[in-house]
């Protein structure tokens, strides 16, 4: 079980290294692996649908967050922070041996890839931010969220929060099941500690140092970040483009990953090797 060690624990980490053998080799055309960072609510295993369209041609890579399934869970009292997270997310990177490779955050793990753009600017040949942000949760939905843990549980929480996810007609009612599940796994501390993090968290006044190619993808009826925030998101990243993905919510890259995986080989293809 591949494992990244961190001073406060390990982080579990998946790795598909599957490149079709009539692909040149990756480290011979230079196409930088792709790590993936997912968020509040969901794992690893949430790319899965992503990587069809992605495995014939580059090495993928996935991790558990801290505070969630097979990697560390930190005692109640720890304090969490975006700078930590960014750190977790190198952490893996360098276990898995990416010196440089293009990196795909959804929800908390966009505005996580964001941060590490700013950090190691040079290890980052692509940034892909889905239904994320650079501007934080308000303190409002923290208690909102703490209220339902404690009324209801974490089930209760994850039931209230699966329409903000998915429209009624998004997935099958196996795929449904299986996200709620994954969801529900998640402990309390976890979730709000990580929510936690992103109170206040405003990167606008970096974001023209990011210099690197980037691909936005939104969806138009997420509850958490208006399509405006993104779009000013768009505004201040001078090498960027934005796809807003009709009839869908903040789970997003869970109910249309086929398109929004289609969407990233186009966007990776389209660059020149060691791009």
């Amino acid at each position: 079980m591949p494992l990244a060690r961190t001073a406060q624990g390990a982080l579990h980490y998946d790795v598909v290294d599957q490149v079709a053998p009539w692909q040149v080799a990756p480290w011979q055309m230079g196409r930088d692996p792709i790590l993936f960072h997912h968020g509040i609510g969901a794992s690893a295993e949430l790319w899965t649908g992503w990587r069809p369209a992605l495995a014939d041609r580059y090495r993928l890579v996935a991790f558990d967050m801290r505070g969630y399934g097979r990697s560390h869970i930190p005692h109640v009292d720890s304090k969490w922070s975006l700078d930590l997270l960014v750190d977790d997310l190198f952490a893996v990177a360098d276990a898995a041996g990416l010196k440089r490779f293009h990196l795909v955050g959804e929800s908390i793990g966009g505005t996580v890839a964001l941060a590490a753009a700013l950090v190691q600017p040079a290890r980052i040949a692509t940034l892909t931010v889905s239904n994320g942000a650079h501007l934080g949760a308000s303190i409002q939905r923290v208690e909102a969220w703490r209220r339902q843990l404690d009324e209801g549980g974490v089930k209760a929480w994850s039931d209230a929060f699966m329409p903000d996810r998915f429209h009624d007609d998004a997935l099958s009612l196996e795929r449904r099941a299986w996200f709620a599940a994954q969801q529900e796994k998640w402990p309390r501390e976890s979730i709000l500690n990580a929510l936690g993090v992103l109170v206040g968290t405003d990167l606008t006044a970096r974001l023209g140092e990011i210099r690197c190619p980037t691909l936005l993808l939104h969806p138009d009826a997420s509850p958490f970040i208006p399509v405006p925030i993104m779009a000013e998101l768009h505004r201040h990243l001078p090498n960027a483009e934005l796809n807003v993905i009709g009839h869908s919510r903040h789970g997003l890259p869970y109910s249309h990953a086929d398109r929004c995986a289609a969407l990233l080989r186009s966007f990776l293809d389209s660059r020149p090797a060691g791009w």
